[in-house]
């Protein structure tokens, strides 16, 4: 694991593995301290954060849309000609779907025509 030039600042928790790694790995984090790096206690951190924000890069996300927008159409395209392309060109799976909707029609229109009179009369 490299945490190295990540901006981390405190101390390293002495109860966890990440004292077993290299001094190293910690490159580039100057606010860090404990072992394996300088003692806390003593030396206190040069470049510490001192709460004022340091202007970064302002990214509101709108340069990811474009992507966005390009994947989803590109999607609809390919999902809609691979389910319809499909049921063009493979007759017997387009008779196949067919009977599948007739029937959940006629299920729906018998559960409807069953269940209505029930409903109106109850008082």
């Amino acid at each position: 694991l490299d945490l190295s030039y990540n901006n981390l600042s405190g101390v390293i928790p002495t109860s966890t593995q990440l004292q077993g790694f290299n001094p190293a790995s910690y490159m580039g984090n100057p606010g860090l301290c404990g072992p394996p790096l300088r003692d806390c206690s003593r030396d206190p951190a040069p470049n510490m954060p001192t709460g004022e924000k340091v202007p970064q890069e302002e990214n509101d996300g709108r340069d990811m849309f474009p992507g966005l927008y390009v994947s989803v159409v590109l999607g609809l395209i390919v999902g809609f000609w691979g389910v319809c392309g499909t049921l063009v060109i493979k007759r017997s799976w387009r008779h196949t779907y067919f009977r599948f909707v007739e029937k959940m029609y006629d299920r729906f229109y018998v559960m409807v025509v069953v269940t209505l009179p029930r409903v109106w009369r109850r008082p």
